[in-house]
């Protein structure tokens, strides 16, 4: 039996709209009269991943996804592999190098650079303060960054990319001469106050994926709770769970000794340049199981309720007729059935990175490459047929 038959897949708008909540979903919270956070982090024991490698069913899983992955090495992947089904990781593997000119190879603790993986964490962290009523996702931008030069433009607007923001990615070279020294968010946010570079579209009207609406989201976090993002993120999402090889990039101090180098598919590596100091967008380095323990805490609910995780997974962005959509953070697959695949891919430098989720299932795939390949975003229909005994479906994305 297919995951997804084919009478759905070509469904038609109107199908999806049912099974997708509508973006203008209002948002219940009320800004917290407190002008900085103050609340604890989470204290909840860090368990061990638990594992079923060893039953007569996981060795035969285990074996064809060593074949698949053995072709795929010979194609070029070198990178780091999680598969968990139903709480239990089934598969953990680490190909080829972390820093190939040391012949370091890539283990549980080469963090990766997340690329756009990053923005569930910014999501989330914006999520997590509209829970504690910090701030509301129908608020003004302007309510929480006066300067900011775009009239109409709202919290939630950034979170599901219908903002109509011009990437930064693109405009900051135009305006300045110095294009390979990194820069921070507020030197962005700057340029942007200056030269406030033309929005591609009317707030809200249609969807476009762009960074700077993540970028924006990481100064929107640092004016509320009065922390630099870097550390609001250490402190109450990777320390409390147990995320201990998780970090944001700061290109002053450069990469710890672990973390896996960025390369072409050439091996050439892929020096700083003016973006690589604007996080939220990008900027994330973890591992495998640091991003399992991230997924598997949207079942326990250790960070946001079950509401809040609802309304990141409902906003639908209506990117076209079909089953392809954003909600705030994260990437779905809106199927008329009513099921839904939870993902975000990534693609920074030389680093490809894929994070599946099929939620309603509690299966994981996670693949990190910190050598450039785009065969990274066609694994999930492999490993998913793999897994579960079906034929490869055509349902999965690939975009970065």
């Amino acid at each position: 039996m297919r995951l997804i038959p084919s009478k759905f897949i070509i469904a038609t708008l109107s199908v999806i709209l049912f099974a997708c909540h509508s973006e203008t979903q209002p948002a219940s919270a009320r800004t917290n009269t407190s002008s900085k956070f103050h609340e604890n982090p989470i204290s909840a024991p860090v368990a061990p991943l638990t594992y079923d490698t060893t039953s007569a069913a996981s060795r035969n899983i285990i074996d064809q996804l060593d074949n698949f992955y053995r072709r795929q090495v010979r194609a070029g992947f070198n990178g780091s592999v999680l598969i968990a089904n139903k709480g239990k990781v089934i598969y953990e593997r680490y190909f080829g190098y972390s820093n190939k000119e040391r012949k370091i190879p890539l283990s549980t603790n080469s963090s990766c650079q997340l690329a756009s993986v990053s923005k569930t964490f910014t999501g989330g962290a914006i999520l997590y303060l509209y829970e504690h009523k910090y701030l509301n996702l129908d608020d003004l931008v302007q309510r929480y960054i006066p300067e900011f030069p775009y009239n109409g433009i709202t919290v939630r607007m950034l979170l599901d990319h219908r903002s109509g923001l011009p990437d930064y990615t693109k405009w900051v070279p135009v305006y300045s001469k110095d294009n390979a020294t990194p820069i921070s968010n507020a030197a962005m946010l700057s340029m942007m106050v200056q030269h406030k570079p033309h929005v591609e579209f009317r707030p809200n009207t249609r969807f476009k994926y762009c960074n700077t609406n993540f970028a924006i989201l990481a100064i929107v976090l640092e004016r509320v709770t009065g922390m630099n993002y870097s550390y609001f993120m250490s402190k109450y999402i990777f320390q409390p769970l147990g995320m201990a090889h998780t970090f944001i990039y700061n290109p002053v101090s450069g990469l710890p000794a672990e973390a896996a180098i960025s390369y072409l598919s050439n091996w050439f590596r892929v020096p700083d340049m003016f973006a690589d100091g604007v996080y939220g967008d990008k900027g994330i380095y973890s591992t495998p199981e640091d991003m399992y323990r991230w997924d598997q805490s949207f079942y326990q609910n250790k960070l946001l309720s079950n509401e809040t995780i609802e309304l990141a997974y409902g906003p639908c962005s209506f990117e076209k007729p079909g089953i392809k959509n954003y909600g705030l953070g994260w990437r779905m697959l809106c199927y008329p059935n009513g099921n839904k695949i939870i993902y975000h891919n990534g693609f920074w430098h030389g680093n490809n990175t894929s994070f599946y989720r099929f939620i309603k299932e509690d299966m994981t795939i996670i693949v990190l490459g910190n050598k450039y390949t785009t065969s990274i975003y066609h694994q999930a229909p492999v490993i998913y047929s793999i897994v579960k005994g079906v034929d490869v479906t055509n349902g999965f994305d690939t975009d970065d």
